[in-house]
């Protein structure tokens, strides 16, 4: 029996009532109040894996200086999936260290399982769902509509002549004749396309693709990240529902963002090499609405937290940063950076003994364990779903870093 979208948004929305207050956001001295986007992804119907909020990436010019320890992106949709991975990471750790076969969620494969393509020492156990609630819609084509309704007047804006993909009027295509990575909410007359982040024009420029982008990407490369898929098969990671509010679901914006019939059909019937396919999910309403929406209240401020819930613990976050720590200093270093998961999947691979993929995570620097051949099958996965969305910006650089300096 299917479950459905209000049986989703409940179980997410109940763990964050469960939150503790400085996690959450709060009333100002002026009596204005905060609001943030919510997203969870939960296993079957009855348990939370993950909940996060949380609304902001970093700055391009910044990108340099994160060095692995301060998050690019943290927007509910994106750290949700991130702390998924971390969950699974942890998951594998404890079955390597205990030798048992399975947890409630991963199993250990067998040998003869394992190819040279499709190595992976884990697996999501065969029958478990994976489902996501989003408070918001996500940022990006998948919101167009509700952006162009909102408008006191609702005329598409006529694109501008040939200018520069990172500037605030992008050109209608890229000099190699492409599409151009559009500035968050900007011509929203251009649909299907790929936006990049933040969707506010007086914000510092980012090269961080929308929410929507991301969630296509998804689709075909599954939910494990780099890390956690040289360790776990992809095969049934991804996601098979996402629940948005009614107020906040466009069916014409969600069916050319996601859906075999909208910009993805190219990729309809695809299946890669390595256990990777395109699986689109199904996208539900709920008529609850989250607390702290963004139509909590009329004259509601954006909050500058994130915050986050595993079975395995929690964290609150300013800036990609702990709370309480100043930005870029290696101890402010949330559970979900890239050097501390780095980390922790190289534990998980000496635990398990699988000596090519520690030999992988065992490069001197991120950049040379991205282009490992392990990561070949996934990188064409990418390449493939970037060539269909079109006008793809790589967020390129501070990739120099290496494992240390940090605890798991």
């Amino acid at each position: 029996m299917e479950i459905s979208g209000d049986d989703i948004a409940h179980v997410v929305l109940k763990q964050f009532d469960s939150w503790e207050k400085k996690r959450k956001p709060v009333i100002r001295t002026n009596g204005v109040k905060e609001w943030v986007p919510l997203s969870g992804i939960i296993a079957q119907a009855d348990l939370l894996i993950r909940g996060r909020t949380g609304m902001k990436c970093l700055p391009q010019k910044s990108i340099p200086q994160a060095q692995g320890v301060v998050l690019h992106d943290w927007h509910a949709e994106v750290l949700a999936i991130r702390a998924f991975n971390r969950f699974l990471l942890e998951e594998c750790h404890s079955l390597a260290l205990s030798k048992k076969k399975s947890s409630e969620y991963i199993l250990v494969r067998e040998e003869h399982e394992r190819t040279d393509s499709h190595f992976q020492p884990f697996a999501l156990k065969e029958g478990i769902k994976l489902h996501m609630y989003c408070s918001e819609a996500p940022c990006g084509d998948a919101s167009m509509e509700l952006t162009m309704a909102s408008q006191d007047d609702a005329t598409p804006w006529s694109l501008p002549p040939s200018k520069d993909a990172l500037s605030p009027e992008p050109p209608p295509t890229t000099a190699s004749g492409q599409q151009p990575i559009l500035h968050g909410r900007s011509y929203f007359s251009a649909l299907g396309i790929v936006r990049r982040k933040p969707s506010r024009p007086d914000a510092p420029p980012t090269i961080s693709k929308s929410c929507t982008d991301k969630l296509s990407l998804k689709q075909s490369t599954s939910l494990l990240s780099s890390l956690t898929s040289l360790l776990i098969s992809p095969t049934d990671i991804y996601i098979h529902t996402l629940v948005l509010p009614s107020s906040q679901l466009s069916p014409t914006a969600v069916t050319r963002a996601f859906s075999p019939s909208g910009r993805l059909e190219p990729l309809v019937g695809n299946q890669w090499v390595g256990g990777y396919s395109f699986q689109p999910f199904r996208v539900l309403s709920t008529d609850s609405e989250f607390a702290f929406s963004r139509r909590s209240a009329e004259d509601a401020v954006p909050s500058n937290l994130a915050s986050s819930w595993t079975p395995n613990g929690s964290e609150t976050l300013i800036g990609g940063t702990l709370q309480g720590r100043r930005q870029f200093d290696v101890r402010g270093a949330s559970r979900v950076c890239k050097r501390r998961m780095w980390k922790l999947a190289l534990e998980v691979a000496v635990a398990a003994g699988v000596p090519a993929v520690e030999r992988c995570l065992r490069m001197e620097k991120y950049g040379n364990l991205k282009g490992d051949a392990l990561l070949d099958r996934r990188r064409v996965v990418k390449g493939d779903v970037r060539g269909v969305l079109g006008g793809w910006v790589r967020n390129e650089g501070g990739e120099g870093f290496g494992v240390e300096g940090v605890e798991v």
